[in-house]
């Protein structure tokens, strides 16, 4: 366990080692909770891309959905069983 002190600004700085630990850089997006007891609890956020889709592959994304005749045969033939 290390001590660290509080930031006038409310900063903290983790020191290299813990960092280094854990595989965290400087950039990293970190997730800020606190506890029942009063504790602080930071975890690495999970930052995704996100992607804006145009009309046409969203028409790709639906196309690929779609069933062919075969597999829409196959699923009646299933549905008739039952």
């Amino acid at each position: 366990m290390e001590v660290i002190k509080l930031g006038k600004k409310g900063q903290v700085s983790i020191p290299k080692a813990i960092l280094k630990r854990l595989g965290l850089d400087g950039e990293t997006m970190l997730l800020v909770e606190t506890t029942a007891d009063g504790g602080i609890l930071l975890r690495p956020a999970g930052v995704y891309p996100i992607e804006m889709y145009t009309k046409e592959r969203i028409e790709e994304f639906l196309e690929g959905d779609r069933l062919t005749s075969q597999e829409a045969e196959q699923l009646q033939q299933l549905r008739d069983v039952e």
